[in-house]
């Protein structure tokens, strides 16, 4: 039987604690994945952004308005042409 380690960056978002933090796999994005064994809640230690910074949404826009399509601009940047015709909208 494992026993569980006190690591000062495995805190319970829920509960608070430190102790009986156990690794749970980890997500999609390959990010380590704990698990409180007092409360039961899963959660990331380091989750990742998911969002584009501001730059690369500043060169979106700007390329869109200089005459290339939405779908032209999510090639260019490798991105969806929904998240640039969503900044546009905005």
């Amino acid at each position: 039987m494992r026993k569980a380690t006190i690591d000062e960056k495995k805190r319970c978002p829920k509960c608070g604690r430190i102790e009986q933090q156990v690794k749970a796999g980890f997500n999609a994005s390959g990010t380590q994945r704990c698990r409180c064994k007092i409360c039961g809640i899963r959660y990331t230690l380091e989750p990742k952004s998911h969002a584009y910074s501001e730059e690369i949404k500043e060169a979106a826009i700007k390329a869109y308005y200089s005459g290339v399509s939405g779908r032209g601009v999510g090639k260019i940047l490798g991105m969806n042409k929904a998240n640039v015709y969503n900044w546009i909208k905005n």
